[in-house]
């Protein structure tokens, strides 16, 4: 296994962590002397320098999916940026200095890592990592992984292709800015419409949006026009089903899916990342911030009570971690 010099890599490590289910604001507490997790053959330890925060952590949090969970205490967080500081024996894609990023977790609910993210250091597949875009920072890096994956994924598992409609619901999240963008970049949609609130509609705009809808305003199953697809990025799907065409494709990423819709769940892969490098090193595909962030490693337990608002633009980072 090689590795940085061994004095340079401690033994214990500052880490949010909760040891019971319940609110983050509750549970969460940051403790200073976590032990550095172990480093299998087929991964690499990384010196995380960023991480976001997704939904998924505090619906975990809550224990809404405790009968599949890993046990407890959980270090939580999905996504990251950092560099790589030991490499498993197996490793073949990543040396030692290497600038990686990734959703650390292959699957999300099911058995999910008890080291995640949100720790000075975490250990991760092979498979689940790629370099970082040299054009993106940490910060830009670590907002991507679990959310670009989704919409990626979920926009194949709909069938997108070049001169179909698509209609997002919850453009302005962070999942549903990059199906915006990788609808128009990536998968060539002939039409592009979606939904955020009054103030979010320039951003659809700037993000490739030809039709931005006021959900405040406007209810999507009265729309004159139907869709190709519906990527329903909130939970929504008994009125998507409303607006899609005869046979086209509805697909949700929060349960439960209202028939015909599927709902989807991420397998996270470094290879997707990978594939959409040359549409983020060219700037096609944009990271987008949520103008409150970064949030200081200290303030962690604050970037949950935001994010859990459902308000947020684009993705909350935490960073710098130490």
């Amino acid at each position: 296994m090689a590795a940085a010099p061994s004095d340079s890599i401690p033994s214990l490590m500052g880490a949010w962590v909760y040891s019971e289910y319940g609110k983050t604001s509750d549970v969460l507490k940051f403790d200073p002397s976590v032990a550095v997790p172990e480093t299998k053959e087929d991964q690499v330890l990384i010196k995380v320098v960023a991480a976001s925060l997704n939904p998924v952590d505090f619906k975990r949090a809550l224990g809404y999916f405790k009968d599949t969970d890993s046990p407890l205490p959980t270090v939580p967080g999905y996504d990251m940026a950092g560099v790589v500081v030991k490499v498993g024996s197996q490793v073949t894609k990543f040396k030692v200095g290497d600038e990686v990023y990734g959703d650390i977790d292959e699957t999300a609910v099911v058995n999910p890592t008890r080291f995640g993210s949100l720790a000075e250091y975490t250990a991760a597949e092979e498979r689940v990592l790629a370099h970082k875009p040299k054009n993106l920072s940490f910060i830009e890096a670590a907002s991507l992984p679990l959310a670009i994956e989704t919409a990626y994924d979920g926009l194949e598992t709909a069938e997108l292709s070049a001169g179909k409609s698509i209609l997002v619901l919850g453009g302005a999240g962070g999942v549903g800015t990059h199906v915006i963008q990788l609808a128009k970049h990536v998968f060539g949609a002939s039409k592009l419409a979606a939904t955020a609130s009054t103030k979010k509609q320039d951003l659809l705009r700037s993000l490739g949006a030809d039709l931005p809808i006021d959900y405040t305003k406007v209810n999507i199953e009265d729309l004159p026009e139907k869709f190709d697809v519906v990527y329903d990025a909130v939970g929504e799907t008994d009125k998507a089903v409303k607006a899609v065409k005869e046979g086209g494709k509805v697909v949700t990423i929060v349960g439960p899916a209202t028939p015909p819709a599927i709902l989807f769940l991420l397998t996270s892969k470094g290879s997707i990342l990978e594939k959409l490098k040359p549409y983020l090193e060219s700037g096609k595909v944009k990271p987008v911030l949520d103008p409150t962030g970064p949030y200081p490693f200290s303030k962690v337990v604050e970037a949950f009570a935001y994010l859990e608002t459902f308000r947020a633009t684009g993705k909350v980072v935490v960073y710098p971690i130490p």
